[in-house]
């Protein structure tokens, strides 16, 4: 299997998304783990649900 592109690491605070090729921090600290978000980001990428998912998390958050 290969390996991931976008995983979820455990920070203080919560939880942040890492890029494994750009090996970079990609979006927001959510204090919940967005596995939802990463297993779009990993399979189809369709950016409409991205977008849809990204303001779910964001607004869990607040």
């Amino acid at each position: 299997m290969a390996r991931r592109r976008y995983v979820a690491r455990g920070v203080p605070g919560g939880y942040r998304i890492w890029d494994n090729h750009a090996r970079r921090w990609w979006g927001d600290l959510y204090e919940l783990c967005p596995d939802d978000l990463l297993t779009e980001l990993n399979g189809d990428r369709d950016p409409g649900r991205i977008t849809a998912l990204l303001r779910v998390h964001r607004r869990r958050t607040r």
